[in-house]
């Protein structure tokens, strides 16, 4: 009979997953109501050394349940569950792990409210916190807290001393150490090179992270900058710390101060050596080519110093330096001469460009001149803007000779219109009417000597009157003969 009805009432297939769907609903909202019974935070973050409140509270909205008594229950990232703070509000309180006895302490003792404090945290105290309640009649009601511990790094950043060669090798280290969650270290520089990162987990849950730097050293890096750069969650900027590399090489030499005028009886003649090394050249030695040195010259340290020029130093110093990695010589040959040579300091750069410059800003200025001038005169020399009537000739020179002399007339000139503009020549043609003397215009224009009244008719008259003045004839050339004036420019002598 059971197994007919059951198959007579069989569930279909929509009707089983609406079944479970409200099911597992209503189970989520016990358990809803449940967890919200009992207040607490879901997440706290901590230092090493510090303190840590862990709150909890239970919320009764009807006030019908009956708080037995609350724990407290530890439950650490790898390992087991254990009781750390119990109250009874009858038996008191009880702190079962001796671990967290002296370090854990009740805010108040009330079950409403059992709130607790953990000092001198350690690492190895993050883990899951749960705040339990044995209540009746709903049995055991939680709410739990998880404790996140954080740690600042103990970064450090140190130079690693090489020698300089060809291979790739560790210049510089950077450590963030003991951080929690781990750091994050870069590199910043110049200089080519390369790093590589490891990390290592401590007991208690920090990590440490190591970085080295790696280059092909030479001594060009020695004293070069290489910073690092450590990044972490607990740090408000990041860490920062800039090392010198620290590259060792042999000495590299040279010499300074020979100006080729080591002349005789110059003083105080002196070379310099200079030595580049990694370390500091434990020795420095002035040797010269030719043997021992000169009696006149004087060694301190690396200086040479030549107290009085003489043939004694025509000869060639050496230098030579070492150091813990080897050794490295100069050598410089000086040339005695006879007298001082005296050299003339050539004009500097600046001067140079400065002279250029000024010529070219001179030639600048008389071009601007130049050209404002000629610019002048185009415009005082160009056409008016009114065209003038053209000036009556008088008549040529040749006109004139050829022409009788006609009385001059007066012209009338009509009136100018207005607006329009008369030029008025500034001078006259000459005019040379040698052939018409009525005019008066004689000689090219000019005033007669003599008036009418002393013109005589031919050359007896003239003779006549010479006699007359008691001239002697015998004393004057004859006069030349009458030219036309037509013919000639020159007038006839006169006698007075």
């Amino acid at each position: 009979m059971a197994r007919d009805y059951a198959a007579r009432c069989s569930l279909s297939p929509v009707r089983k997953t609406w079944l479970v769907a409200a099911a597992a609903a209503i189970l989520l909202a016990f358990q809803g109501i449940g967890a919200q019974k009992v207040r607490v935070e879901e997440e706290l973050e901590a230092y090493p050394t510090e303190s840590v409140d862990l709150r909890c509270q239970f919320i009764d909205g009807l006030g019908k349940t009956k708080l037995t008594q609350v724990s407290w229950i530890w439950e650490p990232i790898d390992g087991q569950r254990d009781n750390i703070a119990v109250y009874h509000p009858i038996y008191g309180q009880s702190f079962p792990n001796l671990s967290f006895r002296d370090r854990v302490v009740f805010l108040q003792n009330t079950l409403e409210n059992p709130s607790i404090r953990i000092s001198k945290l350690r690492m190895a105290d993050a883990g899951r916190y749960t705040c339990e309640y044995a209540t009746y009649p709903s049995g055991n009601e939680q709410g739990t807290t998880t404790l996140t511990m954080l740690a600042k790094p103990k970064n450090s950043a140190k130079v690693v001393t090489v020698q300089a060669g060809s291979k790739s090798v560790v210049v510089a280290q950077c450590e963030a150490a003991d951080g929690k969650p781990a750091a994050t270290i870069k590199w910043l520089g110049s200089v080519g090179g390369n790093h590589s990162t490891t990390t290592a987990n401590g007991p208690d849950g920090t990590v440490t992270v190591r970085s080295e730097y790696r280059l092909v050293p030479t001594p060009a890096d020695n004293g070069r900058d290489v910073v690092c750069m450590v990044e972490q969650r607990t740090q408000e900027q990041p860490w920062v710390n800039t090392v010198k590399l620290s590259v060792e090489y042999p000495p590299s030499v040279s010499i300074e101060g020979y100006d080729n005028n080591w002349y005789v009886g110059r003083s105080d003649a002196a070379l310099l050596c200079l030595a580049s090394a990694n370390p500091e050249p434990t020795t420095v030695t002035w040797t010269a080519a030719s043997g021992s040195l000169p009696d006149t010259v004087m060694v301190e340290g690396n200086k040479l110093t030549v107290r009085k020029v003489d043939d004694a130093v025509n000869t060639t110093f050496i230098c030579e330096a070492k150091n813990k990695h080897g050794a490295s010589r100069h050598q410089v040959t000086t040339i005695v001469i006879e007298k001082e040579r005296i050299i003339t300091p050539g004009p500097s750069t600046g001067a140079v460009i400065g002279g250029i410059l000024g010529a070219l800003a001179f030639i600048c200025i008389i071009g601007g001149i130049i050209f404002f001038i000629r610019k002048r005169q185009e415009d005082g020399e160009g056409p008016p803007k009114h065209k003038p009537p053209p000036p009556v000739k008088a008549g040529s020179s040749t006109e004139m000779l050829n022409k009788p002399s006609e009385p001059p007339t007066a012209t009338e000139t009509a009136p100018l219109s207005p607006g329009e503009v008369y030029y008025e020549p500034t001078g006259g043609e000459p005019v040379t009417n040698l052939d018409d003397e009525s005019t008066g215009a004689l000689n090219g224009g000019a005033p007669p000597v003599l008036d009418d009244s002393a013109k005589y008719d031919n050359v007896n008259e003239l003779k006549d009157r010479a006699d007359d003045g008691h001239h002697d004839s015998s004393n004057h050339d004859t006069p030349a003969a009458s030219i036309a004036r037509g013919e000639s420019f020159v007038s006839s002598a006169m006698y007075v």
